[in-house]
């Protein structure tokens, strides 16, 4: 791969590193889905060859398996390592209290299981990722096939007694059919622009029946790592409210040497 990057590919590609040094010998790692969590997978597989550093790895969907086997993370299922020391994730937002909404990807259900079956959640963002009130993303909703149309009216029904800007829901297509997440379900997609309620919205969401997961992370995240478009980074603690900044510094020039090939 070129080592010309875009300002946001950079942002998730430190980011990604950063977290990754977070995981050490012995741990048993949840590892996200999306395109930032794709290089903290690869960077562990780096880690793997070059420090012969000795991890299990629990993936939160098909095609994250997949990618891991490929760099040489030994993948085993959330049932075979029982409980996981961390999972490092991505996050399509993210507020001041770390409330995200995830499921961009379509791996929500799969992530949210795993990152609750963590010690530790590390969500890996661009700063573009940050939001003062969620919302702006759609927030995905996995439902089953079965009268998914009567489960998307009760949602709308639902949704006229949120706290919310908007009321449009969504059914993800890929390409002419429904998009079929890893285990057979649809995604919804709820357009609501602002959420001024997310605990209550997440637990009306959830009785709808039909209704799998929500999208909505809250009270799971412990550390959010943001990369920024020039090399920094930015690593938030929720429980002890510390702020660390990492600068490029003098290996700024090097920092992308291993995409080079």
């Amino acid at each position: 791969m070129s080592a010309e990057m875009t300002p946001i590919e950079t942002a998730k590609y430190v980011a990604a590193r950063r977290a990754a040094e977070f995981v050490q010998d012995g741990m048993r790692v949840g590892l996200g889905t999306g395109s930032t969590a794709d290089w903290m997978v690869r960077r562990l597989g780096e880690r793997i060859k070059d420090e012969g550093l000795q991890i299990k790895g629990v993936p939160t969907s098909a095609a994250t398996g997949q990618l891991a086997r490929e760099v040489g993370i030994p993948v085993v299922s959330l049932d075979q390592a029982g409980w996981l020391d961390l999972t490092i994730d991505g996050a399509d937002e993210f507020d001041g209290e770390f409330n995200l909404i995830k499921g961009g990807g379509g791996a929500l259900l799969h992530e949210k299981i795993v990152a609750t079956a963590s010690d530790q959640m590390v969500v890996i963002a661009d700063a573009g990722k940050e939001v003062e009130t969620l919302g702006a993303f759609p927030l995905p909703v996995e439902v089953i096939p079965f009268g998914w149309q009567t489960t998307r009216t009760l949602i709308e029904e639902a949704l006229d007694a949120m706290d919310v800007l908007g009321t449009s829901v969504t059914l993800r297509m890929k390409g002419d059919a429904p998009r079929v997440t890893d285990e057979g379900n649809h995604i919804l997609d709820l357009h609501l622009k602002r959420i001024g309620n997310a605990r209550h919205l997440a637990l009306v969401l959830n009785q709808v029946p039909g209704v799998v997961e929500n999208g909505l992370f809250l009270d799971i995240c412990d550390k959010v790592v943001i990369g920024y478009g020039d090399g920094r980074v930015e690593l938030r603690d929720l429980n002890d409210g510390s702020v660390e900044t990492d600068q490029p510094g003098d290996k700024a020039e090097n920092l992308f040497s291993d995409l080079a090939d």
